[in-house]
């Protein structure tokens, strides 16, 4: 019997790019992924696609119905699937800023527990692969480690929140289920093609600028442009970094942080999208508060502006990432980060030819 790789969060953004190189590395094994029946159609086009750009992975990946926020996941052979599984790679989330607390309670904190629980039913289980974000830190001021978790921070949103409260899950049972843990900062598309799933974070910026036909355009800017840094890495290097790190031997019990190491200020960032955009850019100073509250409560304005309230708090973020164990681990493998700006004019050319993609979320 071939040795079981258990996924979740498969066809998402990440998973769909990571699942592959975890196979082609480990040709002794095979994957199960667990799908959401309103998600089966989109995992069969992936798994189809994946098959015929990877044939070494052709007949190792293997769909099952479920759901991570019922017991069991909701598999019928939840014991007969543990018995072979060697490695789970969690991904499955909420990955949306303006969810509702209910649901990112049952998706991120109780779907997480579910995982753990399927995790210490597996007899051969050699390590749990877990994806969380950096963004558990909440609203903290100041340098964030690798290591920190509890630092009496308040958090922007639900999504944070249950992504901490997840993340405090996995830790708790670290003695038990040998775990290492991995955290993306914001995750924008492939820095070589600029492909993406969804356009939010800086995307509502690059839409936003885009729609403007005129010779100058406008950009509403909060806070203090020149401390604040946005900080933002893309796909590949995300799913690189798990890859690498998820294959080595002598991190259980690490956490990673997967951010860029010196991300640019949103003054260096808006600087780079007006020479990406070869127009003059015409930064209008807005307080926060009356940020969020005109894209809230004044008519249009959110249609015109196109970013969502919740987006602008990271626009004033006043947390710093620190990456020691992630740049040193990574070095081994030659991967680091690239700077946002080595690949922007990627990210604007696929809106430009993409501009259908949707914003929300996969729940």
């Amino acid at each position: 019997m071939a040795k079981t790789v258990f996924f979740t969060g498969f066809p998402g953004f990440l998973g769909r790019e990571l699942l592959w190189r975890v196979l082609e590395r480990s040709p002794d094994r095979k994957a199960v992924c667990i799908v959401q029946e309103r998600y089966e159609a989109d995992a069969k086009r992936a798994q189809a696609e994946i098959e015929a750009a990877h044939p070494s992975v052709k007949g190792r990946i293997e769909l099952v119905r479920g759901d991570i926020v019922r017991p069991d996941l909701g598999l019928q052979n939840a014991d007969a699937l543990a018995k072979d599984v060697v490695e789970v790679y969690h991904l499955a989330a909420v990955y949306d800023l303006a969810v509702g607390r209910d649901l990112a309670m049952k998706v991120n904190v109780e779907g997480t527990r579910h995982v753990l629980d399927f995790c210490a039913r597996c007899p051969s289980l050699e390590r749990h692969q877990y994806v969380s974000t950096c963004y558990v830190s909440g609203r903290y001021a100041g340098i964030f480690r690798e290591d920190d978790l509890e630092k009496g921070q308040t958090f922007n949103n639900f999504y944070e929140e249950t992504k901490h409260l997840a993340e405090v899950e996995v830790r708790r049972r670290w003695d038990q289920i040998p775990t290492t843990i991995y955290r993306p900062a914001i995750v924008v598309g492939d820095s070589a093609t600029g492909a993406t799933q969804k356009f939010d974070g800086p995307y509502f910026a690059i839409r936003f600028l885009l729609k403007q036909k005129t010779p100058a355009v406008v950009l509403p800017v909060v806070g203090d442009p020149t401390s604040v840094r946005l900080n933002v890495v893309p796909r590949d290097f995300v799913v690189g970094a798990i890859d690498a790190l998820s294959a080595r031997e002598d991190n259980v019990g690490r956490c990673y942080q997967l951010a860029d190491p010196e991300p640019l200020t949103v003054a260096d960032l808006t600087d780079a999208m007006e020479r990406e955009l070869g127009k003059k850019l015409v930064r209008i100073p807005l307080p926060l508060g009356l940020a969020k509250q005109a894209i809230e409560k004044v008519p249009g304005v959110r249609s015109i502006f196109e970013f969502p309230p919740h987006a602008v708090d990271y626009y004033v973020h006043p947390t710093h990432y620190d990456t020691t164990w992630a740049e040193a681990d990574l070095e081994e493998h030659g991967i680091h980060c690239p700077r946002i700006d080595s690949y922007l004019g990627r990210l604007f050319d696929f809106v430009r030819a993409n501009p259908g993609v949707a914003s929300n979320a996969m729940v």
